[in-house]
């Protein structure tokens, strides 16, 4: 079966279900040429994993090209781990299961990868049980830079400061993971105009649910399973936002309205944070928004 019983809940509320069944068909047991052939020339990708504890995590994973090789059809090998204070490792050696995105800014193309992981001294493997390409929308079209790496360097909370807060109100892009059990892990990506995250205070952001693909991984997870994960890029100052906690959807259309091209709500409470300096070791230069982003709210 290709969707499990939250996504199908999702899809009927939504009332997508035709076009969910077609489109699900473009999900595989197995990377196509071309997925392999992408994923080789990569050099950042974003995994989504849960921790003992049943909190989700996305942390973020960077290599120079080729640091990201499909063995065969079936499997991945990863030569990157997460920076230190990143829980992906930990939470790896207790539940296997992980979602990959890896994207390409430059050309707005991703890829995404579900399945199960085995962690090694130098690197992730991944056993793919789902593969599928996702369109365009909503990424932000960035050119990398190459810098010297610095050390990293870790920080843990329970809430946003106000300089992380600002990070976020000003953000166009980040990642979000979510969990169900029996249908593995998953990682993907959001988008829009700088502001279309709002921060309603140190422990509560909202963001919009932009018209996609209709499958509704992300949201038929988060219907089932409320712990969800997001990871924030500082693309020019290379630091990272993690943030944990519990989403939730919300369908009141007026909620909505204050989104512009909105078609729902996700309410995100934070429970914890991990702030990491220099995570990336290089930086990106901005060169245009995406021509399907909603305006800015007001």
């Amino acid at each position: 079966m290709t969707y499990h019983e939250g996504e199908l809940a999702v899809q009927k509320k939504a009332g997508v279900q035709a076009m969910a069944r077609r489109i699900g068909r473009g999900i595989h047991a197995a990377m196509l040429p071309i997925a392999q052939d992408f994923l080789r020339r990569q050099i950042l990708a974003a995994a989504g994993s849960v921790d003992g504890d049943g909190r989700v995590w996305a942390s973020l994973l960077t290599g120079k090209p080729d640091f990201i090789t499909a063995l065969d059809s079936q499997n991945v090998r990863i030569e990157a781990l997460p920076p230190d204070g990143d829980p992906l490792v930990g939470n790896l050696a207790l539940n296997p299961d992980m979602g990959l995105i890896a994207i390409d800014f430059a050309t707005r193309q991703r890829v995404r990868l579900n399945g199960e992981a085995r962690v090694q001294s130098d690197g992730i493997e991944l056993a793919i049980q789902q593969a599928y390409s996702n369109c365009p929308k909503y990424i932000q079209a960035r050119m990398p830079l190459a810098t010297d790496p610095a050390v990293t360097e870790s920080r843990h909370t329970q809430q946003l400061t106000s300089v992380q807060q600002c990070l976020i109100a000003q953000a166009d892009t980040f990642f979000i993971a979510s969990y169900f059990s029996g249908g593995g892990a998953d990682a993907s990506h959001r988008g829009g105009n700088p502001g279309f995250v709002r921060v309603l205070n140190s422990t509560t952001l909202e963001f919009p649910d932009y018209s996609g693909n209709t499958m509704f991984n992300t949201l038929g997870n988060i219907a089932a399973n409320p712990h969800a994960g997001l990871l924030f890029i500082d693309f020019a100052g290379g630091s990272t936002l993690q943030l944990s906690g519990q989403a939730e959807i919300i369908w009141d259309s007026d909620r909505a309205a204050s989104f512009p091209g909105a078609e729902r709500v996700v309410e995100f409470h934070i429970e914890q944070v991990i702030q990491t300096a220099n995570a990336i070791p290089f930086r990106y230069d901005f060169v245009q928004y995406s021509p399907y982003n909603p305006p800015s709210p007001e």
